[in-house]
């Protein structure tokens, strides 16, 4: 397994950060709701949402598509929150 860096655990509680934040932007106040809703695991969608795990390819298309946000209009999103000083290079 993968030993996570500095880098790599600002990312995924980034990515995390954003995800429940557009899961309630669209109203799922409840992640559990959201997850029985869009037959996601809650267990998996509390970790992703908390920074603990890394997320599956899959498994982020399948929460943009419920959430109804492109995969490219997601990144830019991530992009501006993570901001200008990070870069994918140095994972």
């Amino acid at each position: 397994m993968q030993e996570r860096n500095d880098k790599t655990l600002q990312l995924s509680v980034a990515l995390g950060e954003y995800i429940k934040e557009l899961r309630i932007k669209n109203g799922y106040l409840s992640r559990k709701k959201f997850a029985d809703e869009y037959d996601l695991n809650d267990s998996n969608l509390s970790r992703i949402e908390r920074g603990l795990g890394d997320i599956k390819f899959v498994t982020l298309l399948k929460i943009l598509q419920a959430l109804n946000i492109s995969f490219i209009e997601f990144m830019n999103g991530l992009q501006e929150k993570l901001g200008e000083d990070f870069t994918l290079i140095d994972l």
